[in-house]
């Protein structure tokens, strides 16, 4: 009778073992993804969160590095255009701005712009650091991505109350941080955020520009 119990009693701990590992767990996924919201206490969450957590959104994730390609863990986009500046107030004369078109180098670019003392552009996203972040002038390969993200990021950024990224040929273009190579003391490129276009432009036209940030999450 003994051994029956244990035996008994051994069948029945496998049986809760099994009957355990094949329980179905839910785990929430706090992995980022493009369109979560970056907020102005640094903290990135899923749009819903925001109201029930009392946020303040600042901008939305658009590009996250799965690659290892670009720096960070991704990109978050500003909500907000910045009114329209120069790339620099004088010509003839190099920022020491990247002139890849292929380089996610945006960040390193506008310290250049900045400390050039020359770019109106850098000076206008450098005053908007109102919550410490590190926004600055995307690049060309940095704009290429927020161009392919941008029908599913509009609609958070609508959401969010900021600027929609506009389709309208005539309100698409926007500064890179990226200049001209050959021309680099002369010209940068202009993106159009409708079609993915560039055009190499004069650097002391005033253009629009929509700060990115990367995240480091």
């Amino acid at each position: 009778m003994s051994n029956y119990i244990h035996a008994t009693v051994a069948i029945i701990g496998i049986a809760v073992t099994l009957t355990s590992c094949d329980e179905h767990i839910e785990f929430p996924d706090t992995a980022m993804k493009t369109c979560d919201i970056l907020c102005t206490d640094g903290e990135i969450v899923r749009y819903d969160d925001v109201v029930s957590k009392g946020k303040t959104p600042i901008g939305v994730v658009f590009h996250v590095n799965q690659d290892g390609k670009t720096e960070g863990t991704g990109y978050a986009v500003y909500l907000w255009d910045i009114e329209q500046s120069a790339f620099c107030d004088s010509l003839g004369v190099k920022q020491n701005t990247s002139a890849n078109p292929t380089a996610f180098d945006g960040n390193t670019n506008t310290h250049a712009l900045f400390s050039s003392g020359l770019s109106p552009a850098a000076n206008s996203v450098f005053a908007m650091w109102k919550y410490g972040q590190s926004a600055y002038i995307p690049s060309v390969a940095q704009l290429q991505l927020l161009y392919a993200s941008r029908a599913a990021v509009n609609s958070y950024i609508s959401k969010c109350g900021g600027d929609v990224i506009s389709a309208d040929p005539s309100e698409c273009w926007y500064w890179s941080s990226t200049e001209v190579s050959g021309q680099e003391s002369a010209k940068a490129w202009l993106f159009s955020l409708s079609s993915g276009a560039l055009q190499e432009t004069p650097k002391i036209e005033s253009h629009k520009i929509r700060p990115i940030i990367t995240l480091y999450n």
